[in-house]
């Protein structure tokens, strides 16, 4: 079963050339240790949320850009294995290729996908990331319910759309996926993104899922959503760096 690394960073804006150099330089090290497919991707349209958003998601600075990154891997195995030879990877260290970012502030955890929807065999130029917290017991609820949104997003122009479900995802000192959310003890941490061929696709795709009376909350005949949809957190990206195995 593939598995899914996810990544959300601050980073100062003026340092975003050192920082797709960083990724240039250490992410390689990830394909050679089995990963499928790494993407980096930048801030572009990133709101502000009454709750939750991605900015505080990693206390970003006001001279500070969101990263929105993840790593695809074959299966669990490959992947632990993969992390820990990367760590005795040169390329990896501080001195060889510095942080261009605090990495305090970075989150980070393993995701199994519940849901893939379209191969990745095309390089997307858009991307919308989603976090979330769901009712840990209401798994296959929170998938049922992914699968029919999911399958409009793809009508609308989505080139593919994977829904990760936490699985190794650490308690941080300052920040992590469970604060980003505001996830409580009962509730599983959702990692997930939508890939689109370009922007103006997106948007427009959007825009149609407003408009959309499957999407509408109040109509009766459409499922619950079987999170708080207050404590999503989501943004628009675009990829600066991908690589693939």
């Amino acid at each position: 079963m593939p598995y899914i690394d996810g990544f959300v960073a601050a980073v100062p804006t003026a340092n975003k050339q050192k920082f797709i150099d960083h990724a240039r330089l250490g992410d390689p090290v990830f394909i050679e240790q089995g990963a499928t497919r790494v993407v980096e991707c930048w801030e572009d349209d990133v709101p502000d949320g009454k709750i939750t958003d991605f900015r505080r998601t990693v206390q970003a600075k006001p001279d500070e850009s969101v990263v929105f990154s993840w790593i695809e891997w074959p299966d669990k195995p490959t992947r632990d294995a993969g992390m820990k030879k990367m760590m005795d990877d040169p390329r990896m260290s501080p001195e060889n290729n510095p942080m261009p970012f605090d990495g305090k502030r970075l989150i980070y955890g393993g995701f199994v996908p519940t849901l893939e929807l379209g191969d990745g065999a095309t390089p997307s130029s858009y991307v919308d990331g989603f976090i979330l917290a769901a009712p840990t017991k209401d798994k296959a609820a929170f998938t049922d319910y992914a699968t029919t949104f999911d399958t409009i997003f793809m009508g609308f122009g989505a080139t593919r759309i994977i829904e990760g479900w936490g699985d190794d995802v650490p308690r941080g000192t300052q920040t992590d996926f469970y604060r980003a959310v505001e996830a409580k003890d009962d509730e599983t941490v959702a990692f997930s993104w939508v890939e689109w061929p370009d922007k103006a696709t997106r948007d427009a795709g959007m825009q149609k899922m407003m408009e959309d009376p499957r999407m509408d909350p109040s109509n009766k005949d459409n499922p619950p959503m079987p999170f708080d949809g207050q404590r999503m957190v989501f943004g628009g990206f675009t990829p600066v760096v991908e690589l693939r195995g």
